[in-house]
C-alpha cells in the first residue's frame, strides 16, 4: 500500500471513530444518562469507550455543530439546556427571522420545491409515528424556509438558534417519551405558509408565521414534555 493510500485510508478511519463515538454520546444524552447541564468529561467517557481522550473531543465538537452540547473557551463542554424564558427569548427571535424569511421568499417567486419536499417528509414521519425523523425534517423545514430569505445574515443567526433549539426539543421529547402525534396537530399551519408564499402573500404570510410563533412561544416548553399536544 503506498504511502498516500495509507494516510487516505487513516483519515477515512478517523472519520468513522469519530463519527460512531458522537452516535453514542448522542444515545447517552438522549437515554438521559448525560442530563442537561452536565458537564461532559473526557476522560471519563474515553475511558468507558476505550478510545483516546482526543477522539472523543473531537466527537463532542460533533456534537456541539449539531447543538447537543455547548462549548465556551477554556471550559470543558456541556450538555445543552435551555430554560423556560430562553425557550420563550428563542421564539421570540424565531418570529421575527422566520416571518422575515417568509416575506422576502414570496416577494422573490423562490423555487419552493425544496421546502415542500420537507413538507411531504413531515407527513411521512408522522403517517409512521417515527418521532426522530419528523424533528429532524421539521428542523430541516424550518432551515429551508430561512435559506428561501436568501438573507446570509438572516440565515447566520437562524441556524444559530435553530440547531440547538432542536436538539434540545429532541432530548425533552425523548426523556418524555412522547409520540410523533405531537407534531400532527401542525402540519397544516406548516403546509399553510408554503400555500401563502406560493401564492404571493408575503405580507399575509409573515403575519401568519409571526402569530404562529406567539402561540408557540406561549405553551412549547410545557408541551415538549406532554403526550397529547402540539410542537410548533
Amino acid at each position: 500500500m503506498s504511502a498516500q493510500n495509507a494516510l487516505r485510508n487513516a483519515i477515512v478511519e478517523s472519520g468513522l471513530i469519530k463519527s460512531h463515538l458522537s452516535d453514542q454520546l448522542r444515545a447517552e444524552i438522549l437515554a438521559g444518562t448525560l442530563k442537561p447541564e452536565e458537564r461532559i468529561v473526557e476522560g471519563k467517557w474515553a475511558a468507558k469507550f476505550g478510545v483516546a481522550q482526543a477522539s472523543i473531543r473531537e466527537a463532542i465538537n460533533i456534537l456541539a455543530q449539531e447543538g447537543f452540547v455547548t462549548k465556551a473557551p477554556g471550559r470543558s463542554a456541556r450538555v445543552i439546556h435551555l430554560s423556560e424564558t430562553d425557550v420563550r427569548h428563542i421564539y421570540e427571535m424565531r418570529a421575527a427571522l422566520e416571518s422575515l424569511a417568509a416575506r422576502l421568499a414570496a416577494q422573490s417567486s423562490q423555487d419552493l420545491n425544496m421546502l415542500q419536499a420537507t413538507m411531504n417528509a413531515m407527513r411521512d414521519a408522522a403517517s409512521k409515528g417515527d418521532r426522530e425523523a419528523l424533528i429532524d425534517c421539521d428542523l430541516q423545514y424550518h432551515l429551508t424556509l430561512c435559506d428561501l430569505s436568501c438573507n446570509p445574515y438572516l440565515i447566520e443567526h437562524a441556524r444559530r438558534i435553530l440547531i440547538p433549539l432542536f436538539a434540545f426539543v429532541r432530548m425533552r421529547i425523548s426523556a418524555s417519551g412522547q409520540s410523533a402525534s405531537v407534531w400532527t396537530k401542525d402540519l397544516e399551519a406548516h403546509q399553510k405558509v408554503i400555500d401563502l408564499i406560493r401564492e404571493g402573500e408575503g405580507e399575509v404570510a409573515e403575519q401568519y408565521v409571526k402569530r404562529a410563533m406567539e402561540r408557540f412561544a406561549k405553551t412549547a416548553y410545557a408541551y415538549w414534555e406532554k403526550r397529547e399536544q402540539h410542537a410548533g
